[in-house]
């Protein structure tokens, strides 16, 4: 991944990226990263969709763009759902609907699947809500430090 991708992330992002680091914050009362810089340099997976129906990503850091194996614009053209194999569908909506009632899931484990199509499993993710300066929700972010490819 090359600086065009940061670049293109950081810009569609736009300001929701504020929103995915004080969110974090205000949620867990860590600091995820302190710039944008250091978010897409993170070791740690982080990605972010937005609210439309079906949510699609806006962004993706760099380890996560390394891990589901893609470049930054086709990411954010794609529905976030796609990154879960269709029978793993059903336990993702039903972790999106536990987020809705508390802002924050803790500890979920799920099958994700790369570009290629291979598969790896996440590991004790984080994923919560993002919340604007006016409190508006304006997406969803995940980050995780784990995971574990998947042999066939």
């Amino acid at each position: 991944m090359n600086i065009a991708d940061r670049a293109l992330m950081q810009a569609h992002a736009g300001e929701r990226l504020t929103a995915l680091l004080s969110s974090y914050q205000r949620l867990t009362g860590e600091v995820l990263a302190d710039s944008l810089d250091a978010l897409w340099e993170s070791q740690h997976p982080v990605v972010a969709h937005d609210v439309k129906d079906p949510p699609h990503f806006f962004y993706g850091n760099h380890a996560a763009l390394t891990l589901f194996g893609i470049k930054a614009r086709k990411f954010i053209r794609m529905a976030s759902y796609k990154s879960a194999l269709p029978d793993a569908r059903e336990d993702r909506a039903a972790m999106l609907a536990k987020l809705e009632e508390t802002d924050i899931v803790t500890g979920y484990s799920g099958v994700r699947i790369a570009a290629d199509r291979s598969r790896f499993r996440i590991n004790d993710a984080v994923i919560w809500n993002l919340h604007d300066t006016a409190g508006k929700r304006v997406g969803q972010a995940a980050t995780f430090a784990d995971w574990t490819p998947i042999k066939d």
